[in-house]
């Protein structure tokens, strides 16, 4: 499967925010779980696996998207308007998350 920008912009726009009850109260995971699924484990072979990450790391990196120091062209557009509170809270909830489930 190979969507372009645009299709997957939209994918994520109309995604269902579906996320089970321990990770309700965490803002954008929705978005989030498009690609990394529900168990942080992606969706696709080219989505990353996020579940049981270091939310140190995971932290920096969103950081480092929001700013456009690391080049991503869809992760760009969606840690941009990311505030800090937003993702310390996305870091510890895929740091929470048992890897491989």
């Amino acid at each position: 499967m190979n969507l372009s920008l645009p299709a997957l912009a939209a994918a994520i726009a109309l995604f269902p925010l579906a996320v089970h009850a321990q990770g309700a109260d965490v803002p954008k995971l929705g978005t989030c779980v498009t690609c990394h699924g529900r168990n942080g484990i992606g969706t696709s072979p080219i989505f990353p696996n996020l579940a049981g990450q270091k939310s140190l790391y995971m932290v920096q990196q969103l950081e480092a998207f929001r700013s456009g120091a690391r080049k991503s062209e869809m992760m760009n557009v969606v840690a941009k308007p990311l505030t800090d509170a937003e993702i310390e809270a996305l870091a510890g909830y895929y740091e929470s998350l048992k890897p491989g489930s």
